[in-house]
Parts: structure tokens; C-alpha cells; sequence
């Protein structure tokens, strides 16, 4: 299929190494991609482009395939393609599709992950799916409704119950994953467990933690202050979870009435930071003490409030959307210190930003790529291009290319050799 003319406008010149983007923000889960991009020079190469069904679930990158999730006859479908020319290898449906009355459509919001040779799936009614990367094959499955009484209500389901869950309400769209041999899902149950991890080669339970509604919000790991623990920020609370008891660590209420926590948290030198639509960009130091781990405030920025755009940590300062009161601007912010250093206006809701080297790759909501320097003197942009329609999904990049999807196609874009 012939790329539309808007993408033979994008190219870039940078220095890269070969990498999978095989998971929500790339290979860290942090937004840094291996690279370097300097300037927006004027020929790139389209490799190719396919049509695609809704959905804003991101497109991933591993072992020489490319999965993406889509909406094909009320059914969410994971696709595998391959990578160097858009042929599709497979594709296995994974669940209902749910019929949202929103601006952001219907289809799969929640991106999927590859590790080994499994590939991992999430669909916004909760139902997990564990497949072979090689067949797409359903090697093991969870229903969060029947295995963990956790039912997706619908948002247009206006009982107390629906009140008190965002996931639930409007999908279940927070990422797993997987760190060792085990594969954590908040799956959100207030019975059950709102945390589960479980052995990811076979399915089996190894644990459950806490007994709360998720949110929106995706999952990460990392070791604070020693211990390594997977993060989780709930529709009630941020929670550290050790990854091998499922003891729950350290835990401070994060309440807002909508229950609407996006932003996946950020962890960096022993903290933790998160924003919502409601509560302002809040920076949490997590301590040892006498009866093991404690989480303390660092600092507190009520006038920033990210809700969709997790920002990026480039050099002791945070890049990324910030919301007050009814404009959205490009922000940065001292990691430091939670002083705001500026903001930028010109932006809608939604951006991708991807750190690669000391510039900032942006993707909005409108199709346009940016560049920007990550610079805490001020804003300054290095260039831009219309690279698609109008799309809510972070690209993937990988070994010099773009892949990217807006509401109608989904497409490969060179960008270097």
C-alpha cells in the first residue's frame, strides 16, 4: 500500500544502535531511546504502510516483528507483522471490544509486550492473554471479570460500584510487566488482589497485593533503596510491591473523585513521580527504615498537573504536558526541586515525548513530530514535521525507524541508516 504524502516529509539525522522497542515507552520503560538526534534533515524513506482498524494502543518491536493491537469486527486482535516489510505474520483475537462514546473512539488502549519469545496482551474489558511471538497461539489467559471478580462495568454503567473505578469504567488499560520469571497485572480486584503476579511461562499464581481499583496508570520495576519492588499507582494509592513475596513495601493515599491516574510513575535515584489530572506533579523519596522501606514527600508542584503525557528525566529536569486550568503547555521542571523552569504554549492533551540523546523527539496528538532541545534555559525548537493523522499512540523506535499508527494505517518510516 502507498504511504500518504504527509510521511515522505519526515526525516532525521542521528546515531543509533540496534535496540527492540518491545514495551510501553521503550526498553527501560522511561522514554530514552538509544539514540542521539541532532537536526531534521529533508528525505526519509517509508518503508511501508498498512491499513489498520481503531485503537490507540501503542505499536511494539522485537525479534524482527512488529505487534500492534487493533479493532476488527467487535473484537480486539493482536497483529504480528514483519518488520522489514509490513506483511502480516498472524493475527489472534484476544477479546471483546467495547463500544466507547468518547473522543478517543473505540479499540485496544492498552499496548502489549514482548519478552522472549512470548507476547503479552491486555484487553480494555480484562481479559490477559499470554501468546507465542512465533504462531500468536493463546499459551495461557486471565479474565478479570471471572477469575478475579473484578467485571468490566462500561462507562455508561452508573451504579456506586462503577463510581469507584476508572480501569472499569473506562478500560483496563494499565500495562503489565515482566521483571525475572514473573509477569505483574493489575488486574484490580478489591476481593482478590489488586495486584497479580504471575509465573510468566505457565500462568500460575504466585502472588496477590492489596485489595484496590486500579486506575489507568501502567506498571514499573526498579530497585529503591535496595529492594526490588514493582511500582503501582492505583485509583486510591502509590504502592511499592516487593516483586518476589508480593509484600506490600511502602504505600501513601493518592485520591482524586474520577479515580483518573494516567501518568505511569517515574523512578529515578531511590523516588518516585507521579501527577494526575487532580493532584499536582509530586515527587516521593522512598527511605529505609527500622521495620524496612517508608515513602516521604520530596517535593510538591501544585500548579503543574500532567494527566495524559508521561513526561521524560533528561539531565536533572522533567520534559513533558502540563495542565492548569484549561491550556496545556510544554513543560520543564527541575527534578530537583519541583520549580517550574517554563512552559510553552501550543499543545493539546496528549504527547509522545521520547528523550534521545539532549534533544526531545515530541509526537502530538495532531500527527506532528517535533524536536526540541532539552534545554532548562528555555524552549527551543529544533524542527518539525506532519508525520500522520490525528493519534493518541506513542510510536515505537527502533534501529533508526519510526513506527507509528494513526486511525486508519500504521506505518514504517526510516529515519537513518
Amino acid at each position: 500500500m502507498k504511504a500518504p504524502l504527509c510521511l515522505a516529509a519526515l526525516s532525521l539525522t542521528f546515531t543509533a544502535t540496534a535496540a527492540d522497542w518491545a514495551q510501553w515507552r521503550g526498553p527501560n520503560r522511561d522514554g530514552h531511546a538509544s539514540a542521539t538526534i541532532t537536526a531534521l534533515p529533508k528525505e526519509p524513506k517509508t518503508l511501508w504502510s498498512i491499513p489498520v482498524g481503531n485503537g490507540q494502543a501503542s505499536p511494539i518491536v522485537a525479534g524482527g516483528k512488529l505487534i500492534y493491537l487493533d479493532e476488527q469486527n467487535n473484537q480486539e486482535v493482536a497483529h504480528a507483522v514483519d518488520l522489514k516489510t509490513g506483511k502480516e505474520l498472524w493475527h489472534t483475537a484476544v477479546g471483546e471490544s467495547e463500544p466507547f462514546n468518547n473522543a478517543y473512539g473505540t479499540g485496544p488502549r492498552c499496548t502489549p509486550l514482548v519478552d522472549g519469545d512470548r507476547v503479552y496482551t491486555q484487553t480494555c474489558r480484562g481479559t490477559f492473554h499470554c501468546l507465542s511471538l512465533a504462531d500468536g497461539k493463546s499459551l495461557w489467559q486471565t479474565d478479570f471479570g471471572k477469575d478475579w471478580d473484578a467485571p468490566f462495568l462500561g462507562n455508561a454503567n452508573k451504579s456506586k460500584e462503577a463510581g469507584e473505578t476508572a480501569a472499569r469504567r473506562h478500560g483496563n488499560n494499565g500495562s503489565p510487566i515482566v521483571d525475572g520469571d514473573r509477569v505483574f497485572v493489575p488486574v484490580g480486584s478489591p476481593t482478590k488482589g489488586t495486584l497479580v503476579a504471575f509465573e510468566k511461562q505457565t500462568g500460575k499464581v504466585l502472588w496477590t497485593a492489596g485489595h484496590e481499583n486500579t486506575a489507568y496508570s501502567s506498571l514499573v520495576v526498579a530497585t529503591l533503596a535496595g529492594v526490588r519492588q514493582v511500582v503501582h499507582l492505583t485509583g486510591d494509592s502509590l504502592m511499592g510491591v516487593d516483586v518476589t513475596t508480593g509484600k506490600i513495601l511502602w504505600q501513601t493515599p493518592v485520591k482524586t473523585g474520577a479515580k483518573r491516574h494516567v501518568l505511569t510513575p517515574l523512578l529515578a535515584d531511590d523516588s518516585v513521580t507521579i501527577s494526575s489530572s487532580s493532584v499536582g506533579l509530586t515527587k516521593f523519596s522512598v527511605l529505609k527504615d527500622s521495620g524496612g522501606l517508608k515513602v516521604e514527600p520530596a517535593w510538591k508542584n501544585d500548579q503543574v498537573k500532567i494527566t495524559l503525557a508521561t513526561p521524560v528525566l533528561v539531565n536533572g529536569h522533567l520534559y513533558g504536558l502540563g495542565t492548569g486550568g484549561n491550556k496545556t503547555e510544554f513543560i520543564c521542571v527541575d527534578f530537583k526541586t519541583g520549580a517550574l523552569k517554563w512552559s510553552h504554549p501550543g499543545f493539546n492533551d496528549y504527547a509522545a515525548v521520547i528523550a534521545v540523546g539532549s534533544n526531545l523527539l515530541v509526537q502530538d496528538m495532531n500527527g506532528t513530530m517535533l524536536l526540541i532541545k532539552a534545554s532548562p534555559e528555555k524552549f527551543e525548537e529544533l524542527g518539525r514535521m506532519q508525520v500522520c493523522g490525528n493519534t493518541w499512540s506513542h510510536p515505537a523506535f527502533a534501529d533508526g525507524k519510526v513506527y507509528q499508527r494513526d486511525k486508519k494505517q500504521l506505518f514504517a518510516l526510516e529515519i537513518a541508516k
